[in-house]
């Protein structure tokens, strides 16, 4: 049996079992530094790793932002944001947000696992959770808050060969992250960098 076909039995002893502690900010590095150290605490948020059940087989949802917003416009991202006060897990953050972007029904979902956390140099920590989602209508795009609504199957996430390298300038300073062209879209980033820890757990190899 294929990985693609075994995906959720596979990540149910990959992920982990509860959202990972967030880790106290004196410990935390960032995935690029920025130029200035932080002055408040990191901001907790979570992003859905949705594996979309289709008839071809697994999908993974990705959202591209509206061209609108002030923060990350226009950018391939995962549903997901910050953790608000009322959400009572992790995973109901992350569901509530796919539900406001991109319509995705809670009861569709159901939650696989964890990933680590992920600290940006935004000062965000992200907890990847991780979903099998079977919908019960289309994904529709918040026209607020998201652009368009698109799907990579889940065997080329898992290609190594699909992967490249974006390079961007920060203050003077060149970074690195995953890329993943995809149908006309550029993911890269985060995003990217956390599709690129998502493999290499299914597959069982350590991030480069």
């Amino acid at each position: 049996m294929t990985i693609e076909n075994d995906i959720v039995a596979l990540l149910s002893s990959q992920l982990l079992s509860e959202p990972p502690p967030l880790e106290p900010a004196r410990e935390l590095v960032p995935d690029w530094q920025p130029l200035q150290p932080f002055e408040r605490p990191p901001v907790p948020a979570a992003v859905l790793i949705a594996l979309v059940r289709r008839p071809e087989g697994h999908t993974v949802l990705y959202t591209e932002r509206s061209p609108d917003l002030r923060a990350h416009s226009g950018q391939v991202a995962f549903p997901g944001g910050k953790i608000d006060g009322s959400d009572v897990s992790v995973a109901a953050a992350a569901l509530r947000e796919a539900n406001e972007e991109v319509g995705m029904t809670a009861e569709d979902a159901v939650i696989l696992g964890y990933m680590p956390t992920y600290y940006t140099g935004t000062n965000y920590l992200i907890t990847p959770v991780v979903a099998e989602v079977t919908p019960s209508g289309p994904f529709v795009p918040n026209p607020g808050e998201v652009h368009s609504v698109f799907e990579v199957p889940l065997s080329r996430i898992l290609d190594a060969e699909a992967y490249g390298r974006f390079r961007v300038s920060r203050g003077g300073t060149e970074h690195s992250t995953w890329q993943i062209d995809h149908d006309g879209h550029v993911i890269w980033g985060i995003t990217a960098n956390l599709t690129r820890l998502f493999r290499d757990l299914v597959v069982g190899e350590v991030a480069a």
